[in-house]
């Protein structure tokens, strides 16, 4: 058996401005990676149903194929304790203050995820950078292809705030909407709400705000846009890490409402 292979990028239509990005569905963990981790299996098993947002790449893939215009979609195929790809991987990275800037070191109940000491650069070097140049790459590709790029975050969110959420206190909406004051229109937006108004509402930035732009876009290239779905778990699966249930059927339909008006 080979390597797991770190991303894919499944291509879309060309005429397609839309990446449709899922970060953090996988549990995959290369076995030099788990041997770094000091949990044992069972304790890491339960960390990876904290931690994932189970089924969300399957939620993109049938958004996807709900759409008459196909988005790209960029799937992480490892899970998000090998490399976190949507954190700084510097002292920029508020999560840091937990333990889990872009290589976690603690895990969400906040306890010891890696030995003291250890360091992160390797992972960063093998996996975070390559994943991050990927990225870029595809949103290169849509600006090239189709004018301009809509990243589209797809994520999820327990419906209880576990302790290393640094904004738990707030909000925990049925569908969360991160978003960017540069690269967040205020049509998508508008848009998103309006697919998503039949879950029980939604909300803005919180538990988890922001939104993914490649750092060569950010805060620069207005041709991309970008809006991070968080849907909270309970609505569409069983927690922690449970089977998934027909709201992931209903929620694919909102998803691609949203995708064919981006």
């Amino acid at each position: 058996m080979g390597a797991p292979h770190p991303f894919d990028l499944i291509p879309g239509a060309a005429g397609s401005p839309v990446l449709l990005h899922v970060p953090h569905s996988s549990r995959v963990l290369p076995p030099s990676v788990r041997d770094g981790i000091v949990l044992d299996r069972a304790a890491l098993e339960r960390e990876l149903d904290h931690i994932t947002d189970s089924h969300t790449a399957e939620l993109a893939a049938r958004a996807a194929a709900g759409c008459a215009l196909t988005p790209w979609r960029f799937v992480n195929g490892l899970s998000r304790l090998v490399v976190d790809p949507e954190r700084f991987p510097d002292d920029r990275e508020e999560m840091l203050a937990v333990g889990m800037g872009a290589v976690y070191t603690h895990t969400t109940h906040r306890e010891r995820l890696r030995p003291r000491g250890m360091d992160p650069q390797p992972l960063i070097d093998r996996y975070f950078h390559p994943y991050a140049e990927a990225m870029t790459a595809a949103v290169d590709a849509r600006l090239a292809d189709a004018g301009r790029a809509v990243v589209i975050d797809v994520h999820s969110y327990p419906s209880a705030p576990l302790p290393y959420e640094l904004h738990g206190e707030g909000p925990r909406p049925p569908v969360c909407l991160g978003t960017d004051g540069f690269h967040t229109p205020p049509e998508l937006l508008a848009r998103a709400e309006s697919a998503f108004a039949g879950f029980g509402g939604t909300g803005l930035d919180s538990p988890f705000p922001g939104t993914y732009v490649p750092l060569k876009h950010y805060g620069k290239d207005p041709r991309v846009s970008a809006l991070m779905i968080e849907i909270r778990r309970d609505v569409y699966m069983s927690e922690p890490g449970g089977a998934a249930g027909p709201g992931l059927r209903e929620l694919a339909a909102a998803l691609a409402e949203l995708v064919a008006g981006a």
